[in-house]
């Protein structure tokens, strides 16, 4: 596969955050600051490029009936791995994503591509989805960080940018402000794909969001037909 195709497809095609709508919980709770949105951003690309190499790499000797677990076992490695670091170099940061940190084990993005994506390509192209899933999530984040910190703070990556009589949106950085600027980034994003599809003179994209564009929707699916929860 082209590895440039591969990277624009998780940046702009199939967003993770604005065109298939998973991993939605830490965007919101995270992106209310630039600094927050980068992090966060970071942290999910390299648990997203490790995990999706080290599933490549092992895809052949893993049984399908056991695949999950297994994921969910190396993930939870790299989360490990990736939280010890920040925490050691960045305690800040640490401080401030919290919890989300250990919970990008259970994060949408990551437990999907693999199942997706690394348990069905070789290590070098799951290299570049992870790369690209992770580009596309952390520049998601980071612009709605500096949209709600300059709205609601009147400052990006703490620097301060507003004029003295400027009196900042204390709702925007709150968890309403979250959902408003999640809202219109999405709307803006899929009507900015929608344009470029009918200048291109092709049919606009099916946007399947939430569980139907999620790549363990079928896993899911069967959990609730054997009467889960």
């Amino acid at each position: 596969m082209n590895p440039l195709k591969i990277l624009k497809n998780g940046v702009i095609t199939e967003n993770p955050t604005l065109v298939q709508c998973i991993g939605l919980c830490p965007t919101l709770a995270v992106s209310t600051s630039a600094v927050n949105g980068i992090g966060m951003g970071i942290a999910a690309t390299a648990v997203l490029v490790g995990s999706n190499v080290a599933i490549a790499a092992i895809r052949k000797f893993v049984p399908d009936e056991i695949r999950i677990p297994i994921f969910i076992v190396l993930i939870a490695g790299f989360v490990t791995m990736t939280q010890l670091l920040i925490s050691g170099f960045f305690p800040e940061l640490d401080k401030s994503l919290g919890i989300f940190i250990p919970l990008i084990v259970v994060n949408c993005i990551i437990l999907a591509r693999a199942e997706a994506f690394a348990f069905k390509n070789g290590a070098l192209d799951s290299l570049f989805d992870g790369i690209g899933m992770g580009l596309g999530f952390t520049i998601a984040l980071t612009a709605i960080g500096i949209v709600r910190e300059l709205l609601g703070n009147g400052t990006v990556f703490n620097i301060k940018l507003t004029p003295a009589g400027f009196q900042p949106g204390l709702l925007v950085i709150l968890p309403p402000g979250g959902f408003i600027a999640l809202g219109i980034f999405m709307g803006v994003f899929r009507r900015y794909q929608d344009w470029k599809a009918s200048r291109q003179g092709k049919p606009e994209p099916v946007h399947a969001a939430g569980c139907a564009g999620c790549a363990m929707s079928e896993q899911c699916g069967a959990v609730m037909k054997g009467g889960g929860n």
